[in-house]
């Protein structure tokens, strides 16, 4: 294709920096895999019409030589990355379980999570907020609506981390570590079904088991719990840390939350998706030959609409690269979120999830001031790595907070709603 390639890039850059003048060579242009990117908010929204495109299934893999193995049979089984019937054969039996009036049954029960990690960390000198607080409500969350024993959790979460690197292209010895815990997850939810189809229990993996079984293979009934882990544990835990990394940086958009945490949680939730997402690009595949921007694009051509320049496009964003909690002109649909049949199933589970803990953190710690650089957002493709942020938690805006007595850890929090 006549396109223009992305320049090649100083490593000093941040993936914004670098996409401002990567925006200069025009609507369009081709990364080094030949996957056609664009830019504007306009585009994300054209290039999601199914007319045009499809939800990318294996196609990644292929242009990394990867056919077959763990990473191969997880991208070849997972809803995420299918279409059409099989798609919704495969969505079908998890969507109701993440229907938005049952997610907000569980707001209080987040809520609590949330203090109960704030609490712990509170008086107790700098902790990093990304794996102290971020991914521990992240992980307790998912874990607690599908029923996995608390007993699993830290292994599973670890194995998750490393295993959704596969999400995007990497280097070889990166997707290498990422297929060995692929594998060690899914040998982990592999145990967890034969337990509970040995002795079922009023949890959702023994529903799901039961009410799958002959409806989906046995892989895919594994695979579509891996990927329950996968999205409802690393895109929050770096999405919350996201978004109070910036709240850290632009003190007093911080100092506005603390102020009315109720009324500005879902504003600065909003904001914080928008300003550094933790997802880069939406990648698809040209479901059949047509022109975009005066190129012509063949049927099959990978194509990686960008979320991050999407998000920052003046067109739809007043000042766009201001972080601005009260912005009130975010669209409807929040592109983070994916769109049409694909569309995130757990959007309202992590909507809830960055606004209570965001709430929480404003109501007992507004005290709390960085105690090392920034997190970093890096990657321009499906999830971003984000980089840990340590913070120290206070109640007062002292540098020496009131001692005070940790919480029990891991105190019972209510039922998750079956």
């Amino acid at each position: 294709m006549d396109v223009p390639a992305l320049p090649e890039r100083d490593k000093t850059l941040s993936d914004h920096e670098f996409l401002k003048l990567a925006r200069q060579l025009g609507p369009v242009a081709r990364d080094r895999y030949g996957i056609l990117v664009s830019f504007s908010h306009a585009h994300l929204v054209q290039l999601l019409n199914p007319d045009l495109t499809r939800q990318m299934e294996t196609e990644t893999l292929a242009i990394q030589g990867i056919s077959q193995g763990p990473l191969f049979d997880f991208f070849n089984n997972a809803l995420l990355f299918s279409n059409g019937a099989v798609h919704q054969r495969r969505r079908a039996p998890l969507a109701r379980t993440f229907a938005v009036p049952l997610m907000k049954k569980l707001r209080p029960v987040i809520r609590r999570l949330a203090e109960d990690l704030i609490d712990e960390a509170i008086g107790q000198g700098p902790v990093d907020l990304r794996d102290t607080i971020a991914g521990p409500l992240a992980a307790r969350a998912i874990s607690g609506i599908l029923g996995v024993p608390f007993e699993h959790l830290e292994t599973l979460t670890e194995q998750v981390y490393s295993a959704v690197r596969a999400l995007s292209v990497r280097s070889p010895d990166v997707i290498a570590e990422a297929a060995l815990d692929m594998q060690a997850l899914t040998k982990e939810v592999m145990e967890l079904i034969h337990a509970r189809s040995a002795a079922p229990r009023d949890d959702f993996i023994s529903e799901f088991v039961a009410t799958t079984n002959g409806r989906l293979t046995d892989m895919e009934i594994r695979i579509q719990l891996v990927t329950l882990l996968i999205a409802g544990s690393d895109t929050t835990r770096g999405a919350l840390t996201s978004t109070l990394s910036q709240l850290m940086i632009h003190r007093g958009q911080w100092e506005l939350l603390c102020a009315d945490p109720e009324g500005l949680k879902q504003g600065a939730a909003l904001e914080g998706l928008r300003y550094d997402p933790i997802i880069g690009a939406l990648i698809r595949v040209a479901a059949r030959d047509f022109s975009f921007e005066g190129v012509r694009v063949p049927k099959g051509t990978l194509i990686g609409p960008l979320v991050l320049t999407a998000l920052r496009d003046p067109d739809v964003f007043q000042d766009p690269d201001r972080f601005d909690i009260t912005r009130q002109d975010h669209p409807r649909w929040h592109p983070v979120f994916g769109g049409g049949e694909h569309r995130c199933l757990g959007e309202a589970l992590a909507r809830l999830e960055l606004e209570e803990a965001l709430a929480a953190l404003a109501t007992k710690a507004p005290g709390m001031q960085l105690a090392g650089p920034p997190a970093t957002l890096r990657g321009l493709g499906g999830v971003r790595g984000v980089s840990p942020l340590f913070v120290q938690l206070t109640e007062h805006s002292s540098d020496l907070p009131p001692a005070r007595k940790p919480a029990a850890r891991h105190r019972s929090v209510g039922a998750f709603p079956a």
